[in-house]
């Protein structure tokens, strides 16, 4: 095993195994049949059909099953779940053989420090958290990078100088995509006004719960804002839904491509651009690294400068920003601009 801090360029489990995640509720895909080890993957909630996180994650296993050959075996979290609960589906996939075993989302992170002591010879990772132990990988983003670009836009797309962020989760994660929103646009326009809320302090469901973003935009929007960026995962397509129905106003997604979700086709004429978060790179280069005998582990960004996070550019509707963009991811992956990590 080897340490990392920069950019790399299933089997099946028993009728009783199955039987039991059945049971206890969970929702689960498998692909595959051999007894070769696979991928095994814990969605965070909302599932990997969020059109955002979750399913930038799914394209990564999705392109391990196609280019690598290898199975996968893919489950979800579901609202309000203890740890007990994260701890017994990451130890499924691994004593059913599966290798490598993803936690997707920060959630994950005690759950697989404990379950990787059991399973030494089976390689780990969490997303967007760091963890301990000799064979887990700790993957984490430059959210807040991208998110300074999202502020770039918003700031000279806004008529109204009014622009707004939704976060799903009140947490130190997500406030990294506030703290970028709010440094891009302010420091593109001295005279935008940017408004920050929440949609819970601290619950999950601030993650898979779409009428409360609608609501929240909604509100936004009366209040004469017109560019929302919201980060919070499967929510986000209610803001973005709320966007839509308002002329004139623009919806930011974020972790994929928004713009390129058949979920989210009818909204893609107000969707200005999106924070992608390439989980997709992420996993898949873990899974790479696995199936080489070479697996990954440690800590590892993926930074703007990498191509770890990005602007989309899907759609043209921020064609003619470009080299007002670009001059500012140059700042920031040479250093010269310092984004925060908090608001």
């Amino acid at each position: 095993m080897r340490r990392v801090s920069t950019i790399t360029v299933a089997g099946f489990a028993t009728a009783a195994l199955a039987f039991s995640l059945t049971a206890c509720g969970e929702s689960s895909t498998e692909s595959g049949g051999s007894k070769d080890k696979g991928i095994g993957l814990a969605f965070d909630v909302g599932g990997r059909d969020d059109h955002s996180f979750n399913e930038s994650a799914a394209r990564g296993v999705d392109k391990a099953e196609k280019e690598l050959g290898m199975n996968a075996r893919l489950l979800t979290a579901k609202n309000g779940e203890t740890e007990a609960e994260r701890e017994q589906r990451l130890n499924s996939l691994a004593e059913a053989g599966y290798n490598p075993v993803i936690g997707v989302g920060f959630n994950y992170s005690k759950s697989i420090e404990k379950v990787a002591k059991d399973f030494p010879k089976t390689t780990f990772a969490v997303v967007d958290s760091v963890a301990k132990g000799d064979n887990v990988e700790s993957i984490t983003f430059g959210e807040h990078e991208g998110s300074y670009l999202a502020g770039v836009a918003a700031a000279l797309k806004s008529k109204t100088h009014k622009v707004g962020f939704i976060g799903g989760v009140n947490n130190a994660l997500i406030q990294k995509f506030q703290a970028g929103f709010e440094q891009g646009a302010k420091a593109t326009d001295p005279k935008v006004e940017v408004t920050s809320q929440y949609l819970y302090p601290n619950n999950d469901k601030g993650f898979n719960d779409p009428a409360a973003a609608k609501d929240k935009a909604k509100g936004m929007l009366d209040s004469g804002i017109d560019v929302i960026y919201t980060a919070a995962g499967l929510s986000g397509n209610g803001s973005i839904e709320a966007v839509a129905s308002q002329k004139g106003a623009w919806a930011i997604g974020v972790d994929s491509d928004a713009y390129q979700q058949p979920g989210l086709a009818k909204y893609k004429d107000s969707i200005l651009t999106s924070v992608v978060k390439n989980v997709d790179v992420a996993v898949f280069d873990l899974a790479k690294s696995v199936k080489d005998g070479k697996p990954l582990t440690g800590p590892h960004a993926y930074l703007l400068k990498d191509g770890g996070v990005s602007l989309a550019t899907s759609g043209g509707h921020i064609d003619d920003l470009k080299a007002k963009i670009e001059e500012a991811k140059k700042k920031i992956s040479d250093g010269t601009v310092k984004v925060k990590t908090s608001p």
